[in-house]
C-alpha cells in the first residue's frame, strides 16, 4: 500500500512567519503616514498665510495705502471685502478684486476667520495685530 503525501501548501509555521513579517513591517509604515498628514496640514498653513500677505499687500497699493481691515465694519467683513470687487476706496462694485474665490483659512483653527490680538485665544484662523501682521491663531499641536 503506497501512501501519497500532499506537499501542495504552507505549513502553519510558514504562515505565521509571514503574518509576523506584514505586522512588523505595518508598525513601521503607519507612523509615516501620520506625519505626512500633520506635514500636509503645516504645508497648508504656510501657503494660506503668504496668499493671505500677498493678497492683502496688493489690497493695500490698490486702495490709497489701506488694509481691508482698515475700510471693514468689523473683523468679519474682511473676508467678504476680500472675496469681492471694490473701488478705490473700498466700496463694492469697483474694478479691483476679487482677491480671493474664498478667504485662507488655517488647518488648525476652528473659530473665527479674522480677530485682533486682544480677542486671539489659540482657536481662530487669522490674527491682525496692531501693525497690520497677519499671524496664524490656532497653531499645529506641539
Amino acid at each position: 500500500m503506497r501512501i501519497n503525501k500532499n506537499t501542495n501548501g504552507f505549513t502553519l509555521v510558514e504562515i505565521l512567519i509571514v503574518v509576523i513579517i506584514l505586522g512588523i513591517l505595518a508598525a513601521i509604515i503607519i507612523p509615516q503616514f501620520s506625519n505626512a498628514s500633520q506635514d500636509a496640514k503645516e504645508s497648508s498653513l504656510t501657503s494660506g498665510l503668504q496668499t493671505l500677505r500677498s493678497q492683502c499687500e496688493l489690497y493695500k497699493v490698490q486702495h490709497s495705502d489701506n488694509y481691508p481691515w482698515d475700510q471693514a465694519a468689523a473683523f468679519a467683513d474682511i473676508a467678504g471685502i476680500m472675496e469681492s470687487k471694490t473701488d478705490v476706496t473700498g466700496l463694492a462694485a469697483g474694478n479691483f478684486g476679487p482677491y480671493f474665490p474664498t478667504t485662507p483659512e488655517n488647518p488648525f483653527a476652528t473659530g473665527a476667520l479674522f480677530v485682533d490680538e486682544d480677542t486671539a485665544d489659540g482657536t481662530n484662523h487669522w490674527i491682525i495685530t496692531t501693525l497690520g501682521t497677519i499671524l496664524p491663531d490656532a497653531q499645529k499641536p506641539e
